[in-house]
């Protein structure tokens, strides 16, 4: 399958933005459940940002509600992450992740068995 490759990230300054696109065209069918997730530099795990679902509405981590948005461009097969108002603690590698199932009792996508490699992003006070 296509492997997925999250683009888009770089050093901002605090309050600034960034959009991360990931293609995915391999995974642009069925309950598409797909989503973004980080590292940062303290965590050895990977974090749930954002996902997305066919029918569903979006879910976000509570640190991130009101400052990001994942949106699926079904015209060019790609995932998007678009992250306003960056503060310093959103610095972290950036992972897309697809071929999840939704969990209707958390309400979200899990066990989501495709990775890309990641994109870091840097924010600075």
């Amino acid at each position: 399958q296509q492997p997925l490759v999250a683009s888009g990230g770089g050093s901002v300054q605090a309050g600034g933005s960034l959009r991360l696109s990931c293609p995915a065209s391999a995974y642009m069918h069925g309950a598409r459940c797909m989503g973004w997730f980080r590292q940062g530099p303290e965590n050895r795990d990977k974090v749930a940002v954002a996902t997305i679902s066919n029918y569903r509405a979006p879910w976000y981590a509570d640190s991130v509600k009101g400052r990001f948005t994942i949106s699926l461009d079904n015209s060019k097969d790609t995932l998007y992450l678009q992250m306003n108002s960056l503060k310093p603690e959103d610095t972290a590698i950036y992972y897309c992740a697809a071929d999840g199932e939704w969990d209707p009792f958390a309400g979200t996508c899990v066990s989501l068995r495709s990775w890309g490699q990641g994109t870091q992003v840097t924010v600075s006070s």
